[in-house]
């Protein structure tokens, strides 16, 4: 019996779209960062992008549990001298929800080239529209 490596060119890139409405972030966030690279797949390779492309929409119907809306923190910096800036998890997903499940998937991928080329396969949208009609999604629960 051999074990068979994927090839670029062989893999073949479906279409999922993943509902939020009322989903917790957590569990949501590694079922699509499963999809997006490719562990669903009998043919899953490591080195290889066999992943899949994923629509997440109503981003800002997501749920947390516990107190994370008040106590989870998010930090970035602008890139000045003392920039450090922080943010909750409730005021994020009052402003910007598609961050907060982008930055979620984000965080289970791999840290590398091949973990960015998986990540620019993530498209979510606030509300129940999305313009990807055209690739016919098939719906992901």
């Amino acid at each position: 019996m051999r074990t068979l490596s994927a090839k670029k060119q062989e893999v073949e890139k479906n279409w999922f779209l993943m509902d939020a409405d009322g989903r917790v972030l957590g569990r949501l966030a590694t079922q699509v960062a499963a999809i997006l690279r490719g562990k669903h797949k009998t043919m899953f390779t490591p080195h290889v992008d066999t992943g899949d492309h994923v629509i997440v929409i109503n981003a800002e119907k997501i749920r947390l549990t516990g107190e994370k809306l008040e106590k989870k923190m998010y930090h970035y910096h602008t890139g000045y001298p003392g920039g450090l800036k922080s943010t909750t998890a409730g005021r994020l997903i009052s402003e910007h929800p598609e961050r907060l499940i982008q930055k979620a998937v984000k965080g289970m991928l791999p840290k590398t080239k091949l973990g960015n080329a998986m990540y620019k396969k993530l498209w979510v949208y606030t509300g129940g529209n999305h313009p990807h009609e055209a690739q016919k999604p098939v719906i992901r629960k």
